[in-house]
């Protein structure tokens, strides 16, 4: 089977000489839901940035849909993100100055989307996450575990090949989390979408084909 991402030999040294990775090599199926589990600060987020080509590697090639993300110039990479992947940050970055409605449909907005469709799915994208009449609210009233909802109905709407996630549940409570969690699930179901989310949850983690624990020597089988 042909990998939808493809991360070989990845060394990634940060700015004051440490080595986070030394090796890391990940393979990723179309459909697949990977977990990755570790220690603060051994390097679970930055794992994510890069796979997006947020973040350069010191050696190593990360390929997705076949393609190698260095070859790419930085316009390439913003349109194989906006297209192709969603992601949800542990920061958010919901915009303060568009409603939540806005927010959520941006990703279709900017594939241009026809305005009656991406309102529909926007609204029904809402309700799913339990957000359902939210949308003309502005992030400044909402709650932290609202913007996280808010957050991952954004990287779900367009339908993406790849969903990165990072501590997605970490905002909520856990009913809510579970919620969420099944959403998630569902619309991997729906579109095929291959998943990686980094974590600190058990239950989180537990809902994955694969958890595998990030060491600086690189991934192994939790």
């Amino acid at each position: 089977m042909t990998a939808l991402l493809e991360l070989r030999g990845i060394e990634k040294r940060l700015p004051n000489g440490r080595v986070l990775y030394a090796s890391l090599d990940l393979s990723l199926a179309a459909g697949e839901f990977v977990a990755v589990m570790g220690e603060s600060g051994i390097g679970k987020s930055t794992l994510l940035n890069i796979v997006a080509g947020l973040d350069r590697v010191d050696a190593g090639t990360i390929a997705f849909e076949s393609r190698t993300l260095g070859t790419l110039d930085d316009d390439a990479l913003t349109r194989l993100r906006r297209d192709r992947m969603g992601f949800v940050f542990q920061a958010f970055h919901v915009l303060p100055h568009l409603t939540v409605e806005q927010n959520v449909a941006l990703p279709l907005v900017l594939q241009r989307v026809a305005r009656d469709a991406v309102r529909n799915r926007a609204r029904s994208m809402l309700d799913a996450v339990g957000l359902a009449g939210r949308g003309g609210d502005f992030p400044a009233v909402l709650s932290g575990g609202e913007l996280q909802r808010v957050a991952i109905a954004r990287a779900l709407i367009h339908r993406p090949a790849l969903l990165l996630l990072d501590e997605p549940t970490g905002n909520l409570d856990p009913e809510t989390a579970e919620r969420v969690l099944a959403v998630i699930d569902e619309r991997r179901d729906d579109g095929g979408a291959a998943t990686l989310l980094v974590t600190h949850s058990d239950v989180a983690a537990a809902r994955a084909d694969r958890v595998l624990s990030l060491r600086a020597s690189g991934l192994v089988a939790a």
